[in-house]
């Protein structure tokens, strides 16, 4: 897809809240694997190549499996992932789709703190506003370098 602005150059001022709180999500006590597993997830759900790129990349690059990555998508059916996985991708499928039903919360409570579930949410709502960017404004999918942002 050809790109229409380059928001990186001409949105810095309207994205720098997002770098920011990228940057508090780094501190976050929810491990740093389990956010790009959400974020891969988020991504695949809303369609943004550029995204599926970029944390595709640094998942690996923070030790995450091929296999792993490809059944994602296929997550409840696949043995490859833990209690605490499962209730992250459940929450950030339900909290993408805005339906976050009891069963899903009570899912998710058991394995996470209540300041993880903070931050999870705030995670999953970053990444659904980083994939409408660039879903708005494409980017150049496949240029992104591991840890490029960090």
């Amino acid at each position: 897809m050809e790109q229409r602005i380059n928001v990186f150059a001409k949105g810095q001022n309207a994205l720098k809240a997002l770098f920011q709180t990228g940057a508090y999500l780094k501190n976050s006590p929810v491990e740093e694997q389990l956010l790009e597993l959400v974020f891969f997830r988020v991504s695949q759900i809303n369609n943004c190549a550029y995204c599926l790129d970029m944390h595709s990349k640094d998942a690996r690059a923070h030790g995450e499996t091929e296999q792993r990555l490809y059944g994602i998508s296929a997550w409840r059916e696949t043995p490859y992932f833990s209690v605490r996985e499962r209730a992250a991708l459940a929450w950030a499928e339900a909290v993408t789709k805005c339906d976050v039903p009891d069963s899903v919360y009570e899912e998710v409570s058991p394995v996470f703190t209540e300041a993880e579930m903070i931050d999870l949410t705030l995670a999953i709502t970053t990444i659904n506003t980083w994939n409408r960017f660039n879903l708005a404004f494409p980017n150049a999918v496949g240029t992104y370098k591991a840890g490029q942002f960090a």
